[in-house]
């Protein structure tokens, strides 16, 4: 498991791409492991399709899944995002809890301390429009 890597992605299909059925043959032929995070894709529209994934998988799998993209002509960069908690803002509202769908806040009791923990979360950016001190923010 030493060669396993995460990594996140925003995939941007092309109208010709949108019908393929690409995410089948990442996980099929380079075994990765896919989340899909967010998705914008509407067949028989001019407008280009749009993935986040955050995918996990060998080193080399991860590395030949996105030369297939390529050769596909599905485009993708790197997510270069991190939601980054300041606990010095944080008031402990708790307001963020219930909006993060992975469990990344969540609330110890019966203290009621908000704790943020950075590998369950997906930068979906729920949390970043309910918390009204701004404690928690986006790092590009």
């Amino acid at each position: 498991m030493r060669d396993m890597i995460k990594k996140t992605f925003v995939l941007s299909f092309h109208q010709a791409t949108v019908q393929q059925p690409i995410a089948y043959h990442l996980i099929k032929d380079y075994n990765w492991i896919v989340n899909i995070l967010r998705a914008r894709i509407t067949p028989n529209q001019e407008e280009k399709g749009m993935l986040v994934i955050a995918v996990q998988g060998k080193r080399q799998e991860i590395h030949d899944g996105l030369e297939y993209l390529t050769r596909v002509g599905v485009n993708y960069q790197p997510l270069a995002q991190d939601v980054v908690w300041d606990e010095q803002k944080c008031t402990h509202c708790t307001a963020c809890i219930s909006q993060c769908p992975t469990g990344a806040l969540s609330v110890i009791r019966p203290a009621m301390e908000v704790t943020f923990d950075k590998e369950k979360c997906i930068a979906c950016e729920l949390c970043l429009k309910v918390c009204p001190y701004k404690a928690v923010m986006m790092r590009i």
